[in-house]
């Protein structure tokens, strides 16, 4: 890693935290609202990042390939109608669209183009956040569009289906990853980041003053 890519990881680091554990809050708060206090009783339905820290999703994965996740907010599916389930898994990629969204009319009403650093450190946000809504809707063991998936499957022979896929789900979505099949959601983010009429983060904190 050079150290113009080791001081824009470091100014992202901020925007990775805040922006997982928005996530994985929202998923605590949606199970919480249909009477699951699993989270809140483990202490993970809190805006502390250090709660929803993972040692391989939040620390090893983005050292390797630059993304990763936090630890999963425990949910006691159990007692979650297929609605309810649904409903908690699209939570966290709910969330972190509306702050995209929220973010983008903050630097549209607030001019924040004209100020570089913090301009550049609202776009990192804005586009990190749909990144994790859209990679977390892939229909891929533990992300949140396999559960989407599930909540949706009738018969026994699909859901029988989806647990015997569930189960190698870690390595199949690991392999994606290192294969480079993260770029397959690009142009989807592209595509909600124009729709909000963005420019284009610089991609390194050396030149803050210009917008790529």
């Amino acid at each position: 890693m050079s150290a113009g890519q080791a001081s824009t990881f470091l100014f992202v680091i901020p925007i990775f935290l805040v922006s997982l554990t928005i996530h994985e809050y929202a998923h605590g708060w949606m199970a919480y609202r249909y009477g699951d206090d699993t989270a809140k009783r483990m202490g993970r339905l809190t805006l502390n990042p250090l709660a929803h820290i993972s040692l391989i999703g939040t620390i090893i994965l983005p050292l390797i390939v630059h993304f990763g996740w936090a630890k999963p907010v425990p949910v006691n599916f159990s007692i979650l109608t297929k609605k309810q389930i649904f409903n908690v898994a699209a939570a966290g990629p709910l969330a972190n669209v509306l702050l995209a969204v929220i973010l983008a009319g903050v630097f549209h009403l607030f001019g924040l183009e004209a100020l570089p650093l913090l301009g550049n450190f609202v776009l990192l946000a804005i586009l990190f956040n749909l990144i994790l809504a859209v990679f977390n809707l892939l229909p891929i063991t533990p992300l949140d569009g396999s559960k989407m998936v599930y909540a949706k499957l009738k018969s026994p022979e699909a859901i029988d289906a989806y647990n015997k896929f569930a189960q190698y789900g870690m390595f199949i979505l690991i392999g994606f990853l290192l294969l480079g099949g993260f770029r397959l959601i690009l142009p989807v983010v592209g595509l909600f980041y124009v729709l909000l009429g963005l420019p284009l983060p610089a991609l390194s904190t050396k030149q803050p003053d210009q917008y790529r």
